[in-house]
């Protein structure tokens, strides 16, 4: 991602990094939260960059991408000989961010029995390698970053109450992309810069894709903006980017069904005939699909069983094919009159 200058930051991000700022030196632990995609790392790498540890190491894990079976190794560590395969002894993240900072994303997906060790880890600053007799000392400073509402996860006993009060010392939230939209138009601007090369001397933006770009919703946050920039790049014939050059779903967001494909059927040949037939399908259909299931979960206010009883399908069709299509249902939450008036429509 890129590093992204102050100059492309609205007003809500800069008092979040002014208050970024603040907490960087301190001890403490922090929580980040805010949906996939918003830059959580990147905040979490510039408070490290901004504090009193910014020359020592910044150790960055991603819990949900540990096998559970391995996540205690890869914390803590594992003396030789501690299982099978263990040949040598390895200190895990925590040690290897010893002096610095650990960033733990993703931290609700940390197993729940092994919880109570990251608690004691946080809690004592020490660790005890797998197999290992004696606990052995770290100085880190402790930043996690989730998407799950980790209050409600603590309260539901999916996640320790304990944990979480230890960790939430202070919580900075990035908003979704959707909430500064003013950010979106100098973002892609920057990772067009980043992206082009000399045979691909890019740029810039027609009106129209810029119009495409900023009235996105962006599911995927700066993550996708990023992705839909080095694409179009990639694979553009011109100068300027068009919306010929951007992911359907970006130039259609926002219609119904039925006017999107009108809409795709006024497009240009090129558009198409570049493209395999499988490809062209697959992307109509699927925005299709997210522009019909936006609007039901608009309708019912983000309740599953009632968005699949109108759609038809079964629940956890639904909740795959949303996975598949970045929809969150927490983006339809509506109040409980708000529901009670969607189902009598």
């Amino acid at each position: 991602m890129s590093h992204r200058p102050a100059t492309t930051l609205g007003p809500v991000m800069q008092r979040l990094l002014a208050q970024a700022d603040q907490l960087a030196e301190g001890r403490s632990p922090l929580v980040l939260l805010g949906e996939t995609g918003v830059g959580k790392e990147w905040l979490a790498r510039r408070i490290h960059a901004a504090g009193p540890r910014a020359e020592r190491p910044f150790v960055a894990v991603n819990c949900a991408a540990i096998p559970e079976a391995l996540f205690e190794s890869e914390l803590f560590g594992h003396e030789r000989g501690a299982f099978t395969g263990a040949d040598r002894l390895r200190r895990g993240h925590f040690e290897l961010a010893h002096g610095g900072t650990f960033f733990l994303d993703e931290i609700g997906e940390t197993p729940l029995p092994l919880q109570a060790k990251l608690l004691r880890a946080v809690e004592r600053g020490e660790v005890q390698r797998v197999g290992g007799e004696a606990p052995v000392a770290v100085d880190v400073r402790i930043l996690v970053a989730t998407h799950r509402d980790l209050e409600a996860e603590a309260t539901e006993g999916r996640f320790r109450r304990d944990l979480y009060y230890r960790l939430a010392v202070a919580t900075l939230t990035v908003p979704p992309l959707r909430e500064r939209r003013q950010e979106i138009e100098p973002l892609a601007l920057d990772f067009l810069h980043n992206a082009r090369t000399r045979s691909r001397p890019v740029e810039g933006f027609t009106p129209e894709a810029l119009h495409a770009l900023t009235t996105y919703d962006w599911p995927g946050n700066v993550r996708e903006l990023a992705g839909v920039v080095e694409r179009a790049v990639q694979l553009a014939e011109g100068s300027v980017l068009g919306t010929a050059d951007l992911p359907l779903r970006v130039v259609v967001a926002g219609r119904a069904p039925g006017r999107v494909l009108a809409s795709v059927l006024r497009w240009p040949e090129d558009r198409w005939l570049d493209r395999a037939l499988a490809e062209v399908r697959a992307e109509l259909v699927a925005t299709l699909e997210r522009e019909y299931l936006r609007g039901q979960l608009r309708r019912t206010g983000g309740d599953l069983a009632e968005t699949a009883h109108r759609s038809g399908i079964a629940a956890r069709s639904l909740y795959n094919k949303m996975r598949q299509l970045g929809l969150d249902k927490e983006d339809f939450k509506a109040r409980p009159e708000e529901r009670r008036r969607a189902r009598e429509l």
